[in-house]
C-alpha cells in the first residue's frame, strides 16, 4: 500500500505518522511518501511573530520534528518537491523537483494537506516584481527574511539620523486581525515605529465593543491606528518601499510593510483535477477526511462543519490541522474516526509598549449569529481576573451571546489583562457540549484568590445574561 501525502507540515505529517504507526501495529506493509514544496517541515508558523519579536532565539526552536527525524521513522520525505498534477483516474500525482525533474507517482491513497497561503495584494509588487521591504509572514523562510529586513531598516535609519532624530525604522502593518496585532507587537518590541491600517476596524472578528477596547490599548502602547481605509498606492525607490498612501490620501512613511490580510486555501492541484470545493475555495472532506475515492484532505486547505451553524466554515488553525491529520491518518487504515467540527476558538495577545492585553473568542459573534437566524441576546460584563485584593487582579471584559428561544450559548468573547485569555477554553467546552447559558453559569469551576473571584467572572457574565433572559 502506497500513501502519498502532499504537504509536510501539521496535517500532512500527523496523517503520515499516524498511518505508519497503525500499519506497523497491524503488521501491514505500507509505504508513505511525503511531497513538500518548501525546505522545512513540522514547524510552528504561529510562533514566527515571536521569533521576529526576539522572544524565540532561533527559527529552529519552532521545528517540532526535523526532516531527518521523519525519515528515520520510515517516511520517504521529499523536500523542495511540488505536486504539479493529479490524475484521480490513474491514481497518479506528478512530483516536480526544484530542478524541474518530474516523476509520476502511483498512489493507493492520496492525502492533500497543502495548507493555506497568504492573501497577496496587487500593491505588494511593481511591474510583476516584489518590492523590497514588503513581505508576508507564513514560513520559516519568511521569519528569517523579516529579521534581515528589520536589520536593514535599522541600518537605513541610522544613516538618516537614527532614533535620536525621530528617524528610526518605520513599519506599516496592513490588517488588524490576529497576525496584524502580533506583528505590531513584534515591531514595537524591536523598536520599530508601527502604524496599523485596516479597511474595517481592529479585530473585526470580535464585536465592536471589544474591538474598541483592543484599539485603545494598541494606541496606548504607541501604535498609530488608521481604520476604515485601505492601501491605495505604494511609493518605492530603487525597488524598495519608502511609503504607502491610503485611500484617504494619507502618506505613511514605511521601511517595512506587512500584508496581514488573511489566508486562502491552497487547492489549485485539486481544482485542476475536478475535486469539489467550498464557497471559500477549500476542500470538502467528510468527517473522516475523504473527499473522493482514494483521495483525502486535512488541515488549512479544507472547510469543516461549524458545530453551531451546521454550515461549512474556513477556519485555518494549527489545532484543527493536527487533529484532522491524525484522524485521517487513522482512517487510512480503517479506523473509522470522525472529526467533530469547529467553533472558531482562537486566542492571541498584545504585549508591548507597557500594555499586556489578551484576546480570545469562541463560537459566533453577533453578526454571524443573526445571519444564522438566531434570536440573539448578549451582555458585556466587566470584572477582574483574580480577587480584587490580590496583586494579580487585572481587568477583564467578557461578552456572552445566547439564543433567546432556547437559552443555548452561542458565543463568548474575552479581552483582558494577564490571565484573561485562557478562560475561553471553559466557554468553548460549554459550546462544544451544546450547553445553555444557565449551564455555563452553574458549572463547577475552580476558585482561589490568585486565580479568580469566588464567582468566576466568566460565570458572572453567563449568570447575568441568564437573569436578563
Amino acid at each position: 500500500m502506497r500513501i502519498v501525502v502532499v504537504g509536510g507540515d501539521a496535517a500532512g505529517m500527523s496523517a503520515a505518522h499516524t498511518a505508519l504507526r497503525r500499519a506497523r501495529a497491524a503488521g501491514r506493509p505500507v509505504e508513505v511518501v511525503v511531497l513538500e514544496a518548501g525546505g522545512d517541515t513540522s514547524y510552528s508558523a504561529c510562533g514566527i511573530p515571536y521569533w521576529i519579536a526576539g522572544e524565540v532565539g532561533d527559527g529552529e526552536e519552532l521545528v517540532a520534528r526535523t526532516a531527518e527525524e521523519h525519515r528515520s521513522a520510515g517516511i520517504d520525505l521529499r523536500l523542495h518537491t511540488r505536486a504539479t498534477a493529479l490524475d484521480p483516474v490513474r491514481r497518479t500525482v506528478t512530483a516536480t523537483t526544484a530542478d524541474g525533474a518530474e516523476e509520476a507517482l502511483r498512489y493507493d491513497e492520496l492525502v492533500l494537506a497543502t495548507g493555506a497561503h497568504p492573501v497577496h495584494p496587487d500593491w505588494a509588487e511593481r511591474d510583476g516584481e516584489p518590492i523590497a521591504g514588503i513581505h508576508s509572514v507564513k514560513t520559516l523562510v519568511d521569519g528569517a527574511r523579516w529579521n534581515e529586513l528589520i536589520a536593514e531598516a535599522e541600518t537605513a535609519a541610522a544613516a538618516r539620523g537614527g532614533h535620536d532624530h525621530g528617524a528610526g525604522p518605520r513599519a506599516v502593518v496592513v490588517g488588524a486581525g490576529y497576525l496584524g496585532i502580533e506583528m505590531a507587537e513584534a515591531f514595537l518590541r524591536r523598536g520599530v515605529a508601527t502604524t496599523l491600517v485596516t479597511r474595517s476596524r481592529v479585530m473585526s472578528s470580535l464585536d465592536e465593543e471589544l474591538g474598541d477596547r483592543i484599539a485603545e490599548d494598541l494606541a496606548g502602547a504607541g501604535v498609530v491606528l488608521r481604520s476604515g481605509v485601505e492601501i491605495g498606492e505604494v511609493v518605492s525607490e530603487g525597488g524598495r518601499v519608502r511609503a504607502v498612501v491610503t485611500t484617504a490620501g494619507e502618506r505613511l512613511p514605511a521601511d517595512l510593510v506587512v500584508p496581514a490580510l488573511g489566508v486562502e486555501p491552497t487547492t489549485a492541484l485539486g481544482r485542476a483535477a475536478g475535486l469539489p470545493l467550498g464557497e471559500n475555495g477549500g476542500y470538502l472532506p467528510d468527517p473522516g477526511g475523504r473527499v473522493a475515492p482514494g483521495i483525502w484532505a486535512a488541515g488549512d486547505c479544507c472547510e469543516y462543519r461549524h458545530r453551531i451553524t451546521g454550515q461549512r466554515a474556513f477556519v485555518p488553525l494549527g489545532t484543527h490541522a493536527n487533529k484532522t491529520g491524525r484522524i485521517l491518518g487513522a482512517n487510512l487504515l480503517g479506523a473509522g474516526w470522525q472529526f467533530g467540527g469547529v467553533l472558531g476558538t482562537a486566542i492571541t495577545r498584545f504585549a508591548a509598549g507597557g500594555e499586556h492585553l489578551e484576546v480570545a473568542r469562541t463560537g459566533l459573534g453577533t453578526e454571524q449569529a443573526l445571519e444564522a437566524g438566531h434570536d440573539v441576546a448578549s451582555l458585556v460584563t466587566e470584572g477582574t481576573t483574580a480577587s480584587g485584593y490580590m496583586p494579580e487582579a487585572e481587568p477583564i471584559t467578557i461578552k456572552v451571546l445566547a439564543d433567546r428561544s432556547d437559552r443555548r450559548l452561542l458565543g463568548v468573547q474575552v479581552v483582558g489583562g494577564p490571565g484573561a485569555g485562557k478562560r475561553i477554553d471553559a466557554a468553548a467546552a460549554a459550546l462544544w457540549g451544546g450547553m445553555t447559558v444557565d449551564d455555563l453559569a452553574w458549572m463547577d469551576l475552580s476558585y482561589a484568590p490568585p486565580f479568580a473571584t469566588a464567582w468566576e467572572v466568566l460565570q458572572v457574565a453567563a449568570r447575568r445574561l441568564a437573569e436578563r433572559l
